[in-house]
C-alpha cells in the first residue's frame, strides 16, 4: 500500500508545484480567512479518482466538498488536497496534503505529502510511522523544555480571545512557540519531534485525521483538549505532543 499511496501523492504535489497566476483562481467560502483556489479542487478530484480506485467501496470525505454528509461506515477516505491553503497563495512553500483511510471510525492510514520539502509521512496503523521510509518518534520532552507550535482557529473569531490566552499560557510554560499556518505540517513535524506539542482549539477532521494516526504510531499521544478521543465526523479541539509534554498541557 506504500507505494501506491506514495505515487498518488507525489503526482498530486506535481500539480502544487507547477500551480501559476494562483492568485486569479481564488474563492472565499465561509468567511474572508477561508480560501479556496482551483487547485485545491483539481487535486481533491485528482485523489478521489486514484483513492478510489484502490477501494471502490470507500466513501470520500475532501476539504472542497465538505457540506456532503460525513459518512464512516466501513471504508472512508478523508482528504485535505493543500492544507495551508493561504500560504499556498502567497507562495510561502509551506503546504501539504493530507489523506487519512478510516475503517469503521477509525484511523488504519495516514499519509501527508509536502512537495516543497519531498517530505512524505506515512502510518499503518500498527507499523509504526516514517518519514521518506526512515522511522520516526516523538521526543520525550516535558512542556518547560518544549518548542510547542498552535494554530489560530482563523475561520471562528469567537475563539480568537480564547486562542490567545492559551498562547500566552504556553509560551510561559515551554522554551519558545512557532506556527506554520499548516495544522497538516506542524503535527509531523511533532511526530518526527522537531516540535514537542501542537495545539489547536478548533479543527476540522481533514486538518488531523491522517496526522492523527502518524502521531500516535510515532509513539506519541493525541486528543481533544478535553481529554476525550478525537472525532473525524465534526471538527474539534485538538492537542499532540510527546507523553510528556501532552501530560503537561493539561497542567496548565
Amino acid at each position: 500500500m506504500y507505494n501506491q499511496i506514495y505515487s498518488i501523492l507525489r503526482e498530486a504535489g506535481e500539480i502544487m508545484l507547477s500551480a501559476k497566476n494562483i492568485e486569479t483562481t481564488i474563492e472565499e467560502k465561509d468567511g474572508a480567512a477561508n480560501l479556496v483556489t482551483m487547485y485545491d479542487v483539481t487535486i481533491q478530484n485528482f485523489l478521489q479518482q486514484k483513492l478510489l480506485s484502490l477501494f471502490p467501496d470507500a466513501h470520500f470525505m475532501g476539504e472542497e466538498d465538505s457540506r456532503n454528509a460525513v459518512i464512516l461506515e466501513g471504508k472512508t477516505f478523508i482528504v485535505d488536497p493543500i492544507d495551508g491553503t493561504a500560504n499556498f497563495i502567497r507562495h510561502m512553500n509551506a503546504s501539504a496534503i493530507s489523506v487519512a483511510l478510516l475503517q469503521e471510525k477509525e484511523v488504519i492510514l495516514g499519509a501527508t505529502y509536502n512537495p516543497y520539502r519531498n517530505q512524505f509521512f506515512y502510518a499503518e496503523k500498527g507499523k509504526g510511522a516514517t518519514c521518506n521510509q526512515n522511522p520516526i518518534h516523538v521526543s520525550d520532552a516535558a512542556l518547560s523544555k518544549s518548542i510547542v507550535s498552535f494554530g489560530t482557529s482563523p475561520y471562528y473569531k469567537e475563539l480568537h480571545p480564547k486562542t490567545f490566552d492559551l498562547g500566552y499560557r504556553l509560551l510561559c510554560a515551554s522554551l519558545d512557540i512557532r506556527r506554520s499556518g499548516s495544522a497538516v505540517i506542524d503535527l509531523c513535524e511533532t511526530a518526527q519531534g522537531h516540535l514537542d506539542l501542537f495545539c489547536e482549539l478548533k479543527l476540522s477532521p481533514w486538518d488531523y485525521a491522517a496526522s492523527s494516526l502518524i502521531i500516535t504510531e510515532a509513539g506519541g499521544s493525541i486528543s481533544q483538549m478535553n481529554g476525550l478521543p478525537l472525532v473525524f465526523d465534526r471538527p474539534c479541539s485538538v492537542v499532540a505532543g510527546s507523553p510528556k509534554a501532552y501530560k503537561d498541557f493539561f497542567t496548565l
